[in-house]
């Protein structure tokens, strides 16, 4: 299995590559290249979150929690409405995730399970989808692009490093085939997982303008009606 070391060497060159060709190949602006780029070096140790304690867990947390508010960070000032209320909002998000986030994933997480996945891929890029705001389509798929690229490339290194020379022959270790991955052990862990992809694919498909939600169309017929009726009977 590759390193903390190994990972945000491998995710940060990766972020860096993926920043200059969105800024200079695809013509996205500095800011928007730099934070892709950022993003994708962070996500190459998001499937490290499941890890037994220790320092490159609790940094990688700290570090998970500060990026966390940042990209939530317009949709944080639409909540709390309020200087005060986005600086106090983003605090306690990063506090829940600092010292909240190990504690919970401690109990429903085993190192190497759903969290070194294809599912867990998707998830992880589909929420930052739905989490970034911005009316580009584009912007928010280059956001959600660079988390999969870097998730992808932590789990690619994992399945390298689970290959081993014993003398002229390469040996697979009992690692091997842990990291990419469709399904995990436990069927409950599955459930979950292959759940909630579905749920945030669904909601990204219909964020994205491919699918309206059931009965949007008649609610908003009832809406009018209303509208229509109330004055009526003033």
């Amino acid at each position: 299995m590759a390193g903390y070391r190994e990972h945000i060497s491998v995710s940060g060159m990766l972020g860096v590559g993926y920043g200059l060709g969105a800024a200079f190949a695809f013509g996205f602006t500095p800011v928007q290249s730099a934070l892709a780029g950022c993003l994708t070096g962070v996500a190459g140790m998001l499937p490290d979150l499941d890890s037994q304690s220790g320092r490159p867990v609790r940094e990688l947390f700290s570090l998970v929690g500060a990026v966390v508010p940042i990209v939530l960070m317009e949709r944080i000032v639409e909540f709390a409405g309020s200087h005060e209320g986005t600086m106090l909002a983003s605090i306690l998000l990063y506090a829940a995730i600092r010292f909240g986030g190990a504690a919970v994933l401690g109990k429903l997480a085993v190192h190497r399970g759903m969290f070194h996945s294809i599912p867990a891929l998707l998830i992880a890029a589909q929420i930052t989808f739905l989490c970034y705001k911005s009316d580009d389509l584009q912007v928010k798929l280059l956001m959600s692009t660079g988390v999969a690229l870097g998730f992808l490339s932590h789990l690619i290194l994992d399945e390298m490093y689970s290959v081993e020379w014993s003398g002229i022959r390469l040996k697979l270790n009992k690692a091997a085939g842990s990291a990419v991955k469709m399904f995990g052990k436990g069927v409950r862990a599955n459930l979950v997982a292959y759940g909630l992809l579905v749920f945030v694919t669904y909601a990204s498909l219909v964020d994205a303008g491919l699918v309206q939600m059931q009965h949007t169309d008649q609610i908003k017929q009832l809406l009018r009606q209303a509208d229509q009726v109330g004055p009526s009977h003033r």
